[in-house]
């Protein structure tokens, strides 16, 4: 590999009981339940004869988790970085998707709308997060140039990189998936991020993994 160039490993956490019925996580720290473990361990697997130099993730427990068990695998240690955590959704955490279009049908549909100026009370901006996630991204990339680095994070987070690497608006739907703890292939150089694979899943045959917007990371479209 270039030294120039930082070959990443993008993976979305494992499941949570808040993703098998869509409520909104966010900043809220909820732990992985029986299936995200064993994913975790999975993705582990998948990944351990990669060359991994070095694991960040998120914080928060279920990404810490999911970390934890790729890096036991491939015998690395994991650093956490709140930069990598999902977005903040302010009021918003803990509810789903209908109740918040019950309780605020003007910030439902200004969240649907992909509108990057919004932020629900108390929480980030579309734009706010997408600047973070991007400058974590910059950031922990140009420290490993050469190296293969695990990201491990959240959906809406892995939607930034997405649209980062393929030059997709934040306005636009989206129509790729983002399930739990896929693999995701992306090159970092200082001329910028391309993608090389997504959504890889076949290490999860036995689970199919859910799509990010059971997380409420990004509106459904």
């Amino acid at each position: 590999m270039s030294d120039l160039v930082t070959r990443l490993i993008a993976v979305r956490h494992g499941e949570t009981a808040w993703n098998r019925i869509s409520r909104i996580q966010g900043h809220t720290d909820v732990p992985l339940n029986e299936v995200g473990r064993w994913q975790a361990r999975q993705v582990g697997d998948a990944v351990a004869a990669e060359g991994v130099h070095a694991i960040y993730s998120s914080d928060l427990q279920r990404a810490a988790e999911t970390a934890r068990a790729i890096g036991r695998a491939c015998g690395v240690a994991v650093h956490l970085d709140a930069s990598l955590r999902e977005r903040h959704f302010g009021e918003l955490e803990g509810l789903t998707h209908a109740e918040i279009s019950s309780r605020w049908p003007d910030q439902s549909q200004r969240w649907r709308s992909r509108d990057p100026a919004y932020g629900p009370h108390g929480g980030e901006t579309l734009q706010g997060f997408y600047d973070r996630c991007l400058a974590a991204l910059r950031r922990l990339a140009q420290q490993h140039l050469g190296q293969t680095v695990v990201l491990v994070a959240h959906g809406g987070v892995l939607d930034c990189f997405y649209r980062a690497a393929n030059g997709v608006a934040l306005e636009v739907p989206r129509s790729w998936t983002i399930g739990n703890a896929t693999i995701n292939r992306l090159l970092y150089s200082p001329d910028g991020l391309t993608m090389v694979g997504w959504s890889d899943d076949g290490h999860l045959a036995d689970a199919p993994a859910l799509d990010e917007s059971s997380d409420g990371a990004v509106a459904p479209a």
